[in-house]
């Protein structure tokens, strides 16, 4: 089996979006306007990203033999990711996001998680899992399958490097149950919020030290509108992001983890990774939805 540049280890979901008058509360009603579904997942939106740019990507993670299961596989296939990690579950049923958007972008999500939390360590193929240059983790919902995101890292060899794009539903774990992941990590890739959350240092450059301190080789804070900071505790650079016209922001630290991750497999410096994650971002918000906007390797052209 050849090399691959990065394998995503994530929850699968179909997201089901909703436009709605407005986000009712209890005893209220309201009423759908328009309707549009999508594969989405943190680590899988990512990978996507990386395809398109014309890494070698593969992926970890579990959906069930239903049409949502089909859906997340078959947008995996047409984008040229490899789905031999991916475990086909004969009960239960694939993650799923239920998102109710007014009028003004306000949003509410639900998700239903699925197979995505129970995903057992035996379950992955491990010589699967070692053959890549990255490991790409972000969230899921319980217990078993963030656990089994822990033993996976722990047996890792040293020649495979840690990506970890925490989300919120990590961060608020905390940086001593995170640790065993954290201390492994090469490139943490958190938004200013996840820093405070993980660190409780309301400087996002006060808690990039910290988390170098733990271990980690870089630390990439996302800052939305304001680009990014990135810091591997030698140099430091603020990065400005690109002035675009927003349609949607769902999906831009994803795009930017792409963006970075690309940067790093082609042996850029560190503000250029920067500078190529907030590219790749800039591109994502253009458009409605998490993968629409992800660009090709031939857009790259315009940095140089």
């Amino acid at each position: 089996m050849k090399k691959f540049d990065v394998i995503g280890f994530g929850a699968l979901n179909v997201d089901k979006l909703f436009k709605v008058n407005k986000i009712a509360s209890a005893d209220e009603e309201g009423f759908i306007i328009d309707c549009e579904e999508t594969c989405g997942g943190s680590a899988a939106n990512t990978i996507v990203g990386l395809a398109r740019l014309g890494c070698k990507v593969g992926f970890i993670g579990k959906v069930a033999y239903d049409r949502e299961g089909k859906m997340l596989t078959e947008d995996f296939r047409k984008e040229g990711v490899d789905q031999k990690g991916i475990i086909c579950s004969k009960h239960g049923r694939s993650g799923t996001v239920m998102g109710f958007v007014d009028q003004k972008g306000e949003r509410a999500l639900y998700v239903d998680p699925g197979v995505n939390d129970t995903l057992d360590f035996n379950e992955i193929d491990k010589e699967y899992a070692f053959k890549t240059r990255f490991l790409h983790l972000t969230s899921f919902v319980g217990e078993k399958s963030f656990k089994t995101q822990m033993k996976l890292v722990e047996a890792l060899p040293s020649t495979v490097k840690v990506s970890l794009d925490p989300g919120e539903l990590y961060a608020r774990k905390g940086l001593e149950t995170l640790e065993p992941i954290i201390k492994r990590t090469f490139v943490l890739m958190p938004n200013r919020n996840e820093v405070e959350l993980l660190t409780k240092k309301k400087d996002y450059k006060e808690g990039a030290r910290v988390l170098l301190e733990k271990g980690v080789k870089i630390v990439a804070v996302k800052l939305g509108s304001q680009g990014c900071y990135v810091t591997d505790g030698k140099e430091s650079h603020h990065i400005e992001a690109f002035k675009v016209k927003v349609v949607d922001t769902t999906g831009a630290g994803d795009a930017f983890c792409a963006g970075f991750l690309y940067g790093l497999i082609r042996g850029k410096n560190l503000y250029d990774c920067g500078r190529i994650g907030n590219f790749v971002a800039s591109r994502c918000i253009m458009r409605m939805g998490a993968r629409p906007g992800l660009p090709h390797f031939e857009d790259l052209k315009v940095l140089s």
